[in-house]
């Protein structure tokens, strides 16, 4: 399976006009970063996790020719607000896209995108269907499917296991029983969002604590704001088998 990270950033922050952590002026290209989003590649299918705003952006950047279905973590704007983009797949496909979501997921998404499901539709609409997603493992494409069900403050989100690898991002809390389902990963993709403490993301501190308790061979941050510092400032900060991805990083898993 080949994984293709879209972006690895966050809206959290401070605004380019008020940042003074010289990320914003960086010439390294890892600190460019855009909102989190991975592709997974198997069985000559593209399953995109996540469409944030830079959706478009992200499917042009990758040169991803085809798209075969969409996997939601949770429905903030942030992870969602790219999904009209889409079209451009129906039309080349000739296919309604398929989307994999809970229930509270499917149902902010009828409501943002009400024309898209109105009983007389605009031409060139996104054409979506959906699949209702709870959490229990699911097939898709001939591989298993693992939701796990993570905390973001008080609002469940999912993160994914598939094969021996695991993404999880916008996390603050995750229980004995779901973390019972990431062990043993190969790779763990995990948020960390900056250093000081937040309400809803794990920071540094945090996500580094449960890299250590989980185990991986290999684990990349995503889901990182500008808070948290340069690419190459951070990455000195590391334990070796621990690392920041960055937008455009490819892996083999």
């Amino acid at each position: 399976m080949k994984i293709t990270f879209l972006g690895t950033g966050t809206s959290q922050g401070v605004p380019v006009i008020a940042c003074h952590c010289g990320v914003c002026e960086s010439n390294d290209s890892k600190d460019k970063r855009l909102r989190s989003s991975v592709l997974l590649s198997y069985n000559n299918k593209n399953v995109v996790i996540d469409t944030g705003p830079d959706f478009r952006q992200q499917m042009l950047s990758a040169k991803v020719e085809h798209l075969d279905a969409v996997l939601f973590t949770h429905e903030h704007k942030d992870h969602v607000a790219g999904l009209d983009d889409v079209r451009a797949f129906n039309f080349k496909q000739k296919m309604d896209m398929p989307l994999y979501a809970s229930e509270q997921v499917e149902r902010q998404l009828r409501q943002e995108f009400y024309y898209a499901f109105s009983n007389v539709k605009y031409p060139g609409v996104p054409q979506l269907k959906f699949h209702r997603i709870e959490n229990e493992c699911f097939k898709l494409f001939d591989e298993t499917i693992t939701p796990i069900e993570v905390m973001h403050y008080k609002l469940p989100v999912f993160g994914f296991r598939v094969a021996d690898f695991t993404y999880i991002t916008d996390a603050s809390f995750i229980s004995e029983s779901e973390k019972d389902k990431i062990r043993g990963s190969e790779v763990v993709v995990l948020n960390a969002l900056r250093i000081e403490d937040h309400i809803s993301h794990f920071t540094l501190k945090e996500a580094l604590e449960l890299i250590k308790e989980l185990q991986p061979k290999k684990a990349y941050l995503t889901h990182i704001s500008h808070l948290l510092g340069k690419h190459d400032d951070v990455l000195k900060q590391l334990p070796a088998n621990v690392t920041l991805a960055y937008d455009g990083l490819v892996l083999e898993v």
